[in-house]
């Protein structure tokens, strides 16, 4: 049904070209009414996770407390400024993500990898629930050699709690933070949107304790 393509990266040479022109997006988020595009307020950090559909995932995210404005968009591929439609094909080589930016004073980047985790089930590759291809791929991308080291740390510690539970290997890629191309504006928080629309998201069940991360960097 799915065909290789879905779950296997594209190279440079199979990429879709794309193009230079970047997607107009709202001016402000559909929630809260915050700005959506830079710059973002003083004193706020940026994150980015790719954890499986980026409606569901983009909610949890708003939702956390200290979390100043959210937005979906694609990262992590070849393609420059792709559409949806081109991910959907995967040959752009993107990961659907959400863009978190966040008050460090009111809610720690450790929180927030608590959200991701126990957001999805990071353990099954390509793919999301019944959500399959590389759109759907577990992901950390970080923006300081702090979040990176949170990061791996908290993955490291997942792992042993999800062991624990009988659950697999963890496939999330941890990389430094690639472009964020911005999704098409009918993306952007769609469950606000679209408040019976569609989200595929499930976590394992297996908890992830705040300050897993901390504890063991």
């Amino acid at each position: 049904m799915w065909g290789s393509s879905k779950i296997t990266m594209p190279t440079k040479e199979t990429a879709l070209p794309g193009r230079a022109e970047r997607m107009p997006v709202p001016a402000t988020h559909h929630v809260s009414g915050r700005p959506l595009t830079p710059p973002f307020p003083a004193g706020t950090e940026t994150a980015m996770f790719g954890l499986g559909c980026f409606w569901g995932a983009e909610k949890a995210f708003w939702l956390t407390p200290g979390v100043v404005t959210t937005a979906v968009g694609y990262a992590a591929g070849l393609t420059p400024n792709p559409t949806y439609e081109e991910v959907c094909t995967g040959r752009t080589g993107h990961n659907e993500v959400v863009l978190v930016v966040f008050d460090p004073k009111s809610v720690s980047y450790e929180t927030l990898l608590k959200v991701f985790w126990e957001g999805h089930d990071p353990t099954q590759g390509m793919r999301q629930g019944n959500d399959v291809g590389t759109q759907y791929r577990s992901g950390l991308y970080v923006y300081s050699p702090e979040q990176r080291k949170a990061a791996e740390a908290s993955r490291d510690a997942y792992q042993r709690a999800l062991s624990a539970a009988g659950h697999g290997h963890i496939t999330t890629e941890i990389l430094d933070a690639p472009e964020f191309y911005y999704a098409e504006g009918y993306h952007q928080q769609y469950l606000s949107k679209n408040p019976w629309g569609y989200c595929g998201h499930g976590g394992t069940g297996v908890a992830c304790a705040t300050g897993i991360a901390a504890a063991r960097a």
